[in-house]
């Protein structure tokens, strides 16, 4: 019988060093409200980060909604440009804060938002840009700054792949008004569920830190109308644990990648995600991209040849979110033809820092079976 290997799997501290912060929570039942573990998980986050300020929330979907809730955009500026290669979060995000998302295509080398593009979709309805750092890869950062200052745009980075990724020596949390991770348990760093966003303006944070708590500001006044988007002391404490131990998690996965590469690196048909020399990669996901006329199979071909072996990977990002059912009549996916091509062609092969290498080469062997 096929071992089973799925497309992730969470990394995990040693036990010990989990229940000794654990059993501190037990003794004092502190288990949120920003407790002992929340500001120390803090501290150690922005300094990881190299970041000037961080709010911690629930999930990174909350980071993501409540940061635009806290932009306080123009009344009539309505409008986000962003992009539809990307998961469902980022889109309902800009939806459920009464704003409409524009729609961006994507440049076929790394699958981030295509600069050239954005210029041509701005109106005076435009309140942000929200690109997304796709794979691991980062936006062209530099482009998209310089068209938010000249429109007087708001930036806000999805961030959610790119933990502990440096453009030009530059952490990935410091890029834009704000910057968002996931620390989902299938990132590459995890709190179980948990998510940050990075900022500059104190003003910002502070509004954040009210939209967390229900908008109270002192043990008698709520001025304001917030959500509860607290990060709680176990997820906190995981935080802790799992930053010890980040940097050698990545330099595992980086192993795998490079055995990826070299099963497919003069195999004909097949994209691969290969870092800008100016990117200090997290190794987060292992994207191809299926040229079915060359390779021979279409990429749901190989994803069955797989699944019937166990080993399950995924169609990421597939659907785009401009053609979500519950979107639909409202958005043409015609207009960000890039995007499409590339969602109906990639496949997200397993990639974390346990992955054996054997395991790799077994992957490689059955899904180059594929190949006529």
């Amino acid at each position: 019988m096929n071992k089973k290997i799925l497309v992730t799997q969470s990394s995990m501290p040693p036990l010990d060093e989990y229940l000794e912060l654990i059993k501190d929570i037990w003794n004092t039942r502190w288990l949120t409200n920003m407790g002992k573990y929340h500001k120390e998980f803090q501290a150690k986050l922005k300094e990881y980060l190299d970041t000037e300020n961080i709010e911690l929330f629930t999930n990174g979907h909350m980071a993501l909604e409540l940061s635009l809730q806290a932009m306080n955009f123009q009344r009539g500026r309505t409008e986000v440009i962003t992009t539809p290669f990307t998961f469902a979060s980022t889109t309902h995000a800009i939806i459920r804060n009464g704003l409409t998302p524009v729609f961006c295509d994507i440049n076929p080398v790394d699958f981030t938002i295509d600069v050239t593009k954005i210029e041509e979709l701005i109106t005076d309805k435009t309140c942000a840009i929200m690109p997304v750092h796709v794979y691991g890869n980062v936006c062209n950062v530099d482009e998209i700054e310089r068209i938010a200052k000249k429109y007087e745009l708001k930036t806000i980075y999805d961030s959610a792949h790119t933990f502990g990724v440096r453009y030009k020596g530059v952490s990935t949390a410091n890029f834009g008004d704000l910057s968002i991770f996931s620390f989902h348990a299938t990132k590459v760093f995890h709190t179980i569920e948990g998510g940050a966003a990075c900022f500059h303006d104190t003003k910002i944070g502070r509004k954040l830190y009210h939209l967390k708590n229900f908008g109270i500001t002192g043990p008698e006044t709520v001025d304001g109308i917030g959500a509860n988007a607290k990060m709680n002391e176990f997820c906190a404490a995981m935080g802790i644990c799992n930053l010890r131990h980040v940097d050698e998690n990545i330099s595992k996965r980086k192993l795998v990648y490079e055995r990826y590469i070299d099963n497919f690196s003069n195999v004909d048909g097949l994209q691969l995600n290969k870092f800008s020399k100016d990117i200090t990669p997290n190794y987060a996901y292992f994207p191809v991209i299926f040229d079915e006329k060359i390779f021979g199979s279409s990429r749901n071909e190989v994803f069955e040849q797989l699944a019937k072996n166990d080993i399950h990977v995924r169609k990421y990002f597939y659907p785009l979110t401009n053609s979500f059912e519950c979107f639909h009549g409202m958005f043409d996916v015609s207009e960000t033809p890039i995007a499409l091509h590339i969602s109906n062609r990639v496949l997200t092969l397993p990639i974390y820092s346990e992955l054996s290498l054997d395991d790799v080469d077994r992957i490689c062997e059955i899904l180059l079976t594929c190949k006529k």
